[in-house]
């Protein structure tokens, strides 16, 4: 295929948008994308990174055996690389472990790089999205006591000029900026960010006159969900958010996204993102998968000990306390439970569980791998056992009256000890996801006790593992999150949907790629590639 078109991917995390434009495949099963280099200072995310990276380097739907051995655990990573040293060796040029602005060393390395891989092809792709915990509102709100903090000297804040950097230098054809939604009301000594950065990326080479040249480097911004472009319509800064659960993505997630197009192309991303008929619930991409009981922290933790704790707690007064705020159908649902208390036939789990599943839905060949034969990354945390008792609770109510109870309506017994708690800025401290609707936004804060994403089903009584958040993020299930559970948490909660990207990669390679003619009364036409997902 003539026109696969290079990415350039930075500040990568474990890869959701690379994954997203990875996938994209015209119908005749041909990539329409080449990732040619991945850009991320995280050790585990580039683990992670790099071992994808592997698997595009084998045949569509052709990868080894030994990958699935691997991910069973029947043999080592590095037994893996060098059972393929050559997929290996360009698995490790492709994924970087590298942080941006770390100086003109660098600078002159990544500028190399990328003239290697897009050569003189006008038509290649920047995405990526710098950090985000200065822009974030929970960065802003865990900040707001340090004294000593102060935004406008936090490097974090100003990492979105190293993309702009590259933009100035190397003039991709279209760039995907990707961030959270706070930076759109983050301001640095009194002036709006997000009003400079989109002066700043319609002209990047005025920032860097070093980089001045006579082709064009300006760019049109566009925003995926809305018509019109800066330059030449009224879009407002909300206007570019992207109502993740709106586009078939199984969370409410809303983010940030701006698409560029080099002003000398006659190209227009503008709404290429398309509603869904439905939305996508947590329950149609969960079901399926293995279900697992929690781990007892702070004490001697096995099934059975994890069965008589709960069916201890049939007797505790909190029990009869729910039913004073809720009526006796949730206490008899409680005891039922509680009485009735199993441990699952894969206890808690592991990093690969073999078994059957069976994903419904419109994104079930989009997550399924039949060579798997399981899941990975797929263990029940350890939780304190009155935890436990409060994840019972909220999967009940979110069970019978489909919300997640605010933690006042918890009975008393339930109310945690802490001073804060009775402030009311923690009213949402625990949350069930709801198995009829799209899940809450997953965000690297499920890698700190996971009391925001409770699991729907009470009789599991534990919150999401990795899995269960990779899927809520459409990440497939042959996607292999490397490094210790907590930093595989902050990998799937930091990605982009893979899914998401999928949808922009479509319209920016239907549109990067199509064949301006003239129609038979002479008016100029675009004939687009068709696509299908195949899975990878």
């Amino acid at each position: 295929m003539s026109n696969i078109i290079p990415v350039i991917d930075v500040f990568s995390g474990p890869g959701g948008l690379g994954e997203g434009f990875a996938s994209c495949r015209s119908t005749d099963g041909e990539p329409c994308f080449k990732i040619g280099l991945s850009v991320e200072k995280n050790t585990y995310a580039h683990s992670t990174l790099e071992l994808r990276s592997f698997i595009r380097q084998f045949p569509h739907r052709e990868a080894p055996e030994d990958y699935y051995r691997f991910l069973r655990g029947e043999i080592s990573r590095n037994d893996l690389f060098d059972m393929y040293p050559e997929q290996a060796s360009m698995a490790k040029q492709e994924a970087w472990l590298a942080e941006l602005g770390s100086g003109p060393d660098f600078d002159n390395e990544l500028d190399e790089r990328i003239e290697r891989i897009v050569g003189k092809n006008g038509k290649w792709v920047l995405t990526g999205g710098p950090p985000c915990q200065a822009y974030s509102v929970m960065g802003r709100a865990r900040n707001s006591g340090r004294s000593e903090y102060t935004a406008e000297n936090d490097e974090r804040s100003y990492l979105y000029i190293e993309y702009l950097r590259i933009l100035a230098r190397h003039r991709p054809a279209v760039f995907v900026l990707e961030n959270v939604k706070g930076l759109l009301s983050s301001r640095l000594q009194g002036h709006r960010i997000f009003d400079h950065i989109i002066t700043d990326l319609q002209d990047p080479a005025s920032v860097f006159s070093s980089y001045s040249h006579t082709r064009t480097g300006r760019y049109k911004i566009y925003s995926p969900v809305k018509e019109g472009d800066v330059a030449s319509s009224q879009l407002k800064p909300e206007d570019f958010i992207v109502e993740c659960e709106k586009f078939g993505i199984p969370q409410s997630r809303h983010r940030v996204i701006l698409l560029g197009v080099r002003e000398d192309l006659d190209v227009n991303l503008a709404g290429i993102l398309k509603p869904s008929p439905a939305p996508v619930s947590a329950g149609e991409v969960l079901d399926d998968l293995p279900k697992l009981r929690s781990g007892l922290s702070r004490e001697k933790d096995s099934p059975d000990m994890w069965v008589r704790r709960l069916r201890e707690g049939v007797d505790r007064r909190w029990v009869n306390g729910a039913k004073n705020k809720w009526g006796s159908e949730l206490r008899d649902q409680l005891v039922a439970i509680l009485n009735n208390a199993t441990a699952p036939p894969n206890d808690r789990g592991g990093e690969y569980v073999r078994c059957d599943v069976g994903a419904r839905g419109k994104l079930r060949d989009w997550y399924l791998d039949a060579r798997l034969q399981g899941v990975c990354n797929h263990t029940g945390r350890q939780h304190m056992l009155k935890d436990i008792y409060r994840y019972l609770f909220a999967s009940c109510v979110g069970e019978l009256f489909e919300i997640s109870p605010k933690l006042q309506n918890f009975p008393a017994d339930l109310f945690p000890d802490h001073d804060s708690a009775a402030s009311g800025n923690f009213d949402d401290r625990f949350r069930v996801q709801l198995r009829n609707s799209p899940a809450s936004t997953i965000t690297s804060h499920i890698s700190k006790d996971g009391h925001y994403y409770i699991h729907y089903d009470p009789a599991q009584c534990r919150s999401l593992t990795v899995r269960e958040a990779a899927r809520i993020q459409t990440f497939p299930d042959n996607y292999f999150f490397c490094g210790p559970r907590t930093q595989q948490y902050i990998q799937v909660g930091n990605a982009v949907p893979p899914y998401l990207a999928y949808q922009i990669a479509k319209a920016v390679h239907a549109e990067l790629s199509a064949q301006t003619t003239q129609d038979l009364h002479g008016h100029t036409v675009k004939r687009e590639t068709q696509f299908e997902y195949v899975p990878n």
